[in-house]
C-alpha cells in the first residue's frame, strides 16, 4: 500500500511473503536440532497478527479507537507527534483531538497523491466528505419553467437560470427559503426577464444560516410593473455575501423594497451593481436595512444609472451597527428627477465609513435629502468626491448631520446645510448618550469585563460563546504541505476547491490569506496554521515545550446570568505571556495564532446562579496592557474607561483557544 507520513516503520505483506514463501502452505522446513527452531504455532501466530495489523491499516474507521488500532491514520500521527515533542502522552480526552483530520489511512495516502498531482479538484466531493472541510456545493444550472404561481418552501442549494421570463402577471414566492443551515448557495440568473406584472416575494429568506452566497444577476431586467419584496431576508446570518447585478435594469416600474435585511449580522458584505440602471420609474426602499449587524459593508456601484424618476428611499439603514461601510460610487449618475433620501441613516452606530464618489453626477433635477445622518455616539466618517457635479438643477440637503465629514470637488449650487456640525439639542445629545451607555447592540453583556469579577461566589452575564464557523478538521501535514497558501496563488486554489470568479468562496479564501500575510503589528509574533502539528510547533516556539492548550469546556450558561465557582489561576496568576488562537474561515480548519504579552490567565467552574450546581469550567484570558488599542473597542465602550487604562477579560469562546504553561 503507499506509504503514508508517520514515523513507523512495517514491512509489507508481500515482502514478508518473499521472505517465506511457505508460510501461507504451512511448509516450514524444519532446522537442525543445532539450530534454534521458533515453533511453528509462535511463528504462525505472529504472522496471523502482523497481517492484522496491515488490515488495520488498510480499513481502520476514523473514529477514537483508530488511535491505538491503526499507527497511519492522521490522528496517530499526530497523538506520536505531541508525545515526542512534549515528551508526555496526550490525554485521550484532549479537545485539540477532536480537531485532527478524521481521514483514514488509505485516504490519507491517495488525497496526499492526487494533492501532490495538483488534483485534488478531481474528487473534491468525495475530500471535503472525507476530510470534513467546509466546501460550497456544485450548482448545475436549473432551466425548469413553471406555468403558475410558484410557492418556494424549505428550498435549499438552486440555481435559477432563465427562471420566469416572459412571464405575465401571478407571483412567485419563497418562504423559509434554505433557512437554518450552514452553507448556502443559490443563484438567480436572468430571473422574471422582460415579465409584465410579476410579483416575487422573499420571507425569512436565509434566517439563521451561516455562510450565505446568493448571486441576483439580470433579476427583473426590461421588466414592466411588478415588485419585489425582500422582508426579513437572511436575518441573524453569520457570513452573508450578496450581490444584485444588474437587478431591474432597463425596467420600467417594477419596484423593490428590502425590509429588515441582513438584521443581527455578523462581518458580511453586498453588492449592488447597475441596479436599476436604465430604468424608468423605479422605485427601491431600504427599511431597517443591516440594521444591529457587525461589521457589514454594503458597496453600490452604478446604482440607478441613466435612469428616469428613480425613487430611492433609504430609512434606518445601518442603524445600530458596529463600523458598517458603505460606498457609493457613480450612483444615480446621468439620471433624471432622481429623488434619493437618506433618514437615520447609520445612527447610533459605532464609527463606520461612507464614501460617496460621483453620486448623482451629471444628473438632472435630483433631489436628494440627508436628515439625521451619521449621529453615531462614537464618530465615523463620511467622504464626498464630486457630489452632484455637473448636475442641472440639482436639490441637496443636509439636515442635522453628523461630524466628521470630507468634501471634495463637491458642487457649488444647489446644496443646503441645516443644522451641519452643530451641536444637538439636549433631547438629541441625551439619545445618542444613551445609545453609548448602553454599549450598543453589537456589544453583548458579558463579552468584556474586569478582573476582579473572576471571584468566587460573583454573578455575571455571559455572552453567546457559541462557535458560528462552518465545522471543519485540520488537514493532516502530508496534503497540506502540498497546497499553497498564497494570495498570489488564489488561481490555483480556486481551481482546487472549485471557487468560481468573484464568488464568495474566492472572496474567504482571499480575506483568510490576506489576513495571514498581513505583516505583524509591532511586539507581534503570528502565524496562520492549517495543521495540529503546525499549532504545536508554534505555541513551543513562542512559550517553550511546557505547554498545553486550553479552552471552555462548552456553551453551557451562554447568554445567561452564571456564578462563579472555584477560580484558579494559571501559571500562579504570575504575568505571563499566551498564545491565543482563533479560527479564520477557510476551507479547512485555519487558525490565526499570535503570541499575546502581559496577559493573566484564568479557569473557572461556571456554575448555575439559582442552583448552583457545576455546568461548565471555563478559561478566561485578562489583558493587562490596552495601550495599543483603539478608543473605539468594543471592550471601553462596555466598560468605560480607555485604552491603556484598565486591564480587559473574557472568556475563550468555543473552539478558540489559548496556549499557556502548562500543569506542573
Amino acid at each position: 500500500m503507499p506509504v503514508v507520513e508517520n514515523d513507523c516503520d512495517l514491512s509489507s505483506s508481500n515482502a514478508a511473503k518473499q521472505a517465506h514463501p511457505n508460510i501461507l502452505s504451512g511448509k516450514l522446513k524444519r532446522k537442525s536440532e543445532s539450530q534454534k527452531m521458533i515453533p511453528p504455532w509462535n511463528f504462525l501466530f505472529f504472522f496471523f497478527f502482523f497481517h492484522l495489523s496491515l488490515f488495520t491499516v488498510a480499513f481502520g474507521g476514523a473514529g477514537d479507537s483508530s488511535v491505538s488500532e491503526n499507527p497511519f491514520t492522521p490522528k496517530a500521527s499526530f497523538v506520536r507527534y505531541w508525545n515526542k515533542q512534549l515528551n508526555r502522552e496526550i490525554p485521550k480526552t484532549h479537545f485539540l483531538l477532536s480537531k485532527v483530520s478524521p481521514l483514514t489511512a488509505v485516504d490519507s495516502a491517495s488525497f496526499s497523491k492526487l494533492a501532490a498531482q495538483n488534483h485534488l479538484d478531481s474528487r473534491l466531493p468525495s475530500f471535503c466528505s472525507s476530510a470534513k472541510l467546509f466546501c460550497f456545493p456544485d450548482l448545475s444550472p436549473s432551466l425548469e419553467k413553471h406555468s403558475k404561481d410558484v410557492n418556494f418552501a424549505v428550498y435549499l442549494d438552486k440555481n435559477f437560470t432563465n427562471y420566469g421570463s416572459g412571464g405575465v402577471a401571478g407571483a412567485d414566492t419563497f418562504k423559509n427559503y434554505s433557512e437554518n443551515d450552514n452553507v448556502i448557495v443559490d443563484s438567480f440568473r436572468r430571473y422574471s426577464r422582460e415579465s409584465t406584472g410579476r410579483k416575487e416575494k422573499f420571507s425569512n429568506y436565509a434566517s439563521g444560516s451561516n455562510v450565505v452566497d446568493q448571486s441576483f444577476n439580470t433579476y427583473a431586467a426590461a421588466a414592466t410593473g411588478g415588485s419585489g419584496d425582500f422582508n426579513n431576508y437572511n436575518h441573524e446570518v453569520n457570513v452573508p455575501n450578496l450581490k444584485f447585478t444588474s437587478y431591474s435594469d432597463d425596467s420600467n416600474g417594477h419596484g423593490q423594497t428590502f425590509t429588515r435585511y441582513t438584521e443581527d449580522a455578523n462581518a458580511g458584505q453586498q453588492s449592488f451593481s447597475n441596479y436599476g440602471k436604465n430604468g424608468n420609474g423605479v422605485p427601491n426602499e431600504f427599511n431597517s436595512y443591516g440594521n444591529g449587524s457587525n461589521v457589514m459593508g454594503s458597496d453600490f456601484s452604478g446604482y440607478g444609472k441613466t435612469a428616469n424618476g428613480a425613487q430611492d428611499t433609504f430609512t434606518s439603514y445601518a442603524f445600530n451597527t458596529n463600523n458598517p461601510v458603505n460606498g457609493f460610487k457613480s450612483y444615480a449618475e446621468g439620471g433624471n428627477a432622481a429623488v434619493e433620501t437618506f433618514s437615520s441613516y447609520r445612527d447610533q452606530a459605532n464609527v463606520g465609513e461612507s464614501n460617496f464618489q460621483s453620486y448623482a453626477k451629471g444628473a438632472n433635477a435630483a433631489e436628494v435629502d440627508f436628515s439625521s445622518y451619521g449621529q453615531s455616539f462614537n464618530e465615523g466618517t463620511e467622504k464626498f468626491t464630486g457630489y452632484g457635479k455637473e448636475a442641472n438643477g440639482q436639490s441637496i440637503g443636509f439636515k442635522i448631520y453628523g461630524k466628521n465629514t470630507t468634501f471634495k470637488d463637491y458642487a457649488k449650487q444647489g446644496v443646503t446645510f441645516k443644522r451641519y456640525n452643530e451641536s444637538l439639542n439636549s433631547a438629541e445629545t441625551a439619545q445618542v448618550k444613551a445609545a453609548g451607555s448602553r454599549a450598543n447592540k453589537w456589544v453583548e453583556p458579558g463579552k468584556f469585563f474586569r478582573e476582579k469579577m473572576l471571584k468566587q461566589g460573583m454573578v455575571m452575564p455571559m455572552p453567546d460563546i457559541k462557535d458560528k464557523m462552518p465545522a471543519r478538521s485540520f488537514l493532516p501535514r502530508n496534503i497540506l504541505s502540498k497546497i499553497p497558501f498564497s494570495s498570489s496563488k488564489i488561481g490555483e486554489l480556486k481551481k482546487t476547491f472549485h471557487a468560481a470568479d468573484n464568488s464568495s468562496l474566492e472572496t474567504i479564501m482571499l480575506d483568510a490569506l490576506k489576513e495571514c500575510e498581513r505583516a505583524p503589528s509591532p511586539g507581534e509574533t503570528k502565524r496562520c496554521v492549517g495543521s495540529a502539528e503546525d499549532m504545536l510547533d508554534f505555541a513551543t516556539s513562542v512559550l517553550g515545550r511546557n505547554v498545553d492548550a486550553r479552552t471552555t469546556e462548552s456553551v453551557n450558561g451562554s447568554k445567561n446570568n452564571i456564578k462563579i465557582g472555584t477560580v484558579r489561576k494559571i501559571n500562579g496568576g504570575k504575568v505571563t505571556k499566551s498564545v491565543s488562537c482563533h479560527q479564520s474561515l477557510y476551507p479547512y480548519l485555519l487558525y490565526y495564532c499570535h503570541s499575546v504579552p502581559k496577559v493573566r490567565v484564568y479557569e473557572a467552574d461556571i456554575l448555575d446562579p439559582n442552583t448552583e450546581k457545576k455546568i461548565n469550567h471555563g478559561v478566561a484570558i485578562c489583558h493587562l496592557d490596552t495601550s495599543s488599542w483603539s478608543s473605539g473597542h468594543g471592550a471601553f465602550l462596555a466598560l468605560g474607561s480607555g485604552p491603556g487604562r484598565i486591564e480587559v477579560c473574557h472568556w475563550i469562546f468555543e473552539n478558540d483557544m489559548t496556549w499557556t504553561i502548562a500543569d506542573s
